[in-house]
């Protein structure tokens, strides 16, 4: 018998040519559509930049943007830097993009915004295009440029999502009261000013007791990291190391507080302490900060207590130490890394708690930041102060945690691979 024929199976990295996936794998084809990306993706990006730099409105033009952007890119993908044609094509194109910007901008900034584009654009492209041929490339080529577009895309998108509300934020507690008026969308910065950009914080400390506000909230977060780790360094060694009734589920159950919305909590704990008499107290807040806290510590220092070699205790324990010694003199060095980012986590959880002092504390001599920023959102006061308490309450904890970020990554991951 004749074996049957076997149909045929297209290859997964080759189609067939005259494909709709061969046409936009062709080399010439993929750096056009991705340079018209691109170039429309920078253009808006550098127009927004220089807008809220200046003050200015730019606006690109994205349909120059579009024809640009795919004649600079397969220009960029066939001469490959080696010619001075392409430097100037790429120059001259990608001025157009720009040019619909106001006539108020002055030519310094005008060509800033169009160097900014031409250097993001030659830059973004090279790497882009990176192992790209001219002519049919295969699918993994293919999808490893557009890949590259939409990594740097993400890393613009979302970085724009943090930076911009910051800047409008910081640039809005720099201005006065007239200024605001004359033109609230005016977002650049204006050094000739000199020390009087600065009075929005001068004014929060001096008219508006923001000292004590930031006092108490450092005051408040050290506390809590203290009384979190107090607790939770012996549970979570106690739930890793010792054998008990109920260690399973204890272990299992840690984190079963998170289940429970804090608004839902919110009236019985507003009752308990007017009843008590702790509101308005700084040991009211001590006390219910840590109950939020000590379970997601828990849970991240039992997983790396587990990683932690059992022997090296053990000879703890056979050279005369008791449990507690072992864990003060042995397990505590070992897991500084894990301690570095609980604390550091704890710390930002205390630091930008909101509901609960905003629900706990009336008096002013007790606010934390957070809950005295809250009493700036008032018709009362000017925006310019409630942007400058919001830098405030925002730079501290952003530096300790850009300061202290590989601790922290460094404790979540053993954390959760461990556990």
């Amino acid at each position: 018998m004749s074996s049957p024929a076997s149909s045929p199976v297209s290859s997964p990295v080759s189609s067939p040519a005259g494909s709709p996936a061969a046409f936009l794998r062709h080399g010439t084809v993929t750096a056009a559509l991705l340079g018209a990306a691109w170039l429309i993706t920078l253009s808006v990006t550098v127009a927004v930049a220089m807008s809220f730099a200046t003050g200015a409105a730019f606006r690109p033009n994205l349909l120059w943007s579009l024809v640009w952007g795919a004649t600079a890119g397969v220009a960029l993908l066939h001469l490959r830097y080696t010619s001075v044609i392409a430097a100037a094509l790429i120059a001259a194109t990608l001025w157009e993009p720009l040019s619909p910007m106001p006539m108020q901008a002055t030519p310094t900034v005008l060509v800033i915004g169009a160097g900014c584009l031409i250097v993001g654009f030659v830059w973004a492209m090279h790497n882009t295009l990176a192992g790209l041929g001219t002519g049919a490339n295969n699918r993994h080529t293919f999808e490893a440029a557009v890949i590259r577009f939409l990594t740097g895309f993400g890393y613009l998108f979302f970085t724009a999502i943090v930076a911009i509300p910051f800047w409008v934020m910081l640039m809005t507690s720099f201005k006065n009261r007239a200024e605001l008026v004359a033109n609230p969308l005016d977002f650049s910065l204006d050094l000739s000013k000199g020390a009087d950009l600065f009075r929005s914080y001068e004014e929060l400390f001096t008219q508006f007791n923001f000292g004590t506000y930031l006092a108490n909230s450092f005051l408040i977060s050290v506390a809590t990291v203290l009384l979190t780790l107090l607790f939770a360094i012996p549970g979570a060694y106690a739930v890793a190391r010792l054998r008990f009734s109920g260690r399973a589920a204890f272990s299992r159950g840690i984190l079963l507080i998170y289940m429970v919305p804090m608004i839902v909590l919110a009236l019985p704990i507003y009752i308990a302490f007017s009843v008590t008499g702790l509101r308005n107290s700084i040991a009211g807040i001590l006390m219910i900060y840590p109950v939020t806290t000590i379970p997601v510590a828990l849970y991240m220092l039992q997983g790396y207590f587990r990683g932690l070699p059992a022997e090296v205790e053990e000879a703890g324990l056979m050279d005369g130490l008791n449990r507690l010694q072992v864990i003060w003199k042995i397990t505590l060095p070992l897991s500084l890394p894990a301690l570095a980012s609980v604390s550091l986590y704890v710390f930002m959880i205390a630091w930008n708690e909101f509901l609960l002092a905003f629900m706990l504390l009336d008096d002013p001599s007790t606010f934390t930041l957070t809950r005295g920023i809250a009493s700036l959102d008032s018709s009362e006061v000017p925006r310019q102060h409630l942007m400058a308490g919001s830098v405030i309450a925002t730079v501290p904890v952003m530096a300790l945690f850009l300061g202290l970020e590989r601790f922290m990554t460094r404790g979540l991951a053993a954390g959760s691979v461990k556990g």
